[in-house]
């Protein structure tokens, strides 16, 4: 496979994942309780975050690097903490956002040397169904309880 094969499969992985966590939240929330589906999806936000610190850990940058990694696993765990029990759009916005660490810094960036490229950019499609379902699902809605206007 070529690297542009290679990036569409990866892409259209990335965007399947994204549509199946969407899903599984949607489920939890509209059949169990709202939160359960918000733990998920901030859950899930916090360990994609959390797998670019993994990686510096295991590759062993320099301090800063992995200083810069860990403030942007504490920024996106606050973006899903703020979206659990608040207003969804926090946690649309940290979903929306990710990619573009994904990208600038571990695609495009010096965290390519210890990221894989696949996880970066599978994490764009992935990223963007997730905040496209939250927006969709919470539209209107400023509290707990998704939009009645459905």
């Amino acid at each position: 496979m070529t690297d542009a094969e290679i990036m569409r499969a990866v892409l259209i992985e990335g965007a399947i994942g994204g549509a199946v966590l969407s899903l599984l939240a949607f489920l939890l929330s509209r059949f169990v309780r709202d939160v359960f589906g918000r733990t998920l999806l901030a859950t899930v936000l916090f360990a994609a975050a959390g797998a670019y610190f993994g990686f510096a850990v295991v590759a062993r940058p320099p301090a800063l690097w992995g200083l810069a990694e860990l403030l942007q696993v504490v920024a996106f765990g606050t973006l899903g903490l703020y979206g659990w029990r608040g207003n969804a759009k926090w946690l649309a916005l940290g979903w929306a956002l990710h990619p573009f660490w994904d990208f600038v810094v571990h695609y495009v960036g010096p965290g390519r040397a210890f990221a894989p490229w696949t996880y970066a950019i599978a994490c764009i499609t992935f990223d963007w169904v997730v905040a496209a379902y939250i927006l969709i699902y919470y539209r209107g809605a400023s509290r707990l309880t998704p939009s009645r206007e459905r």
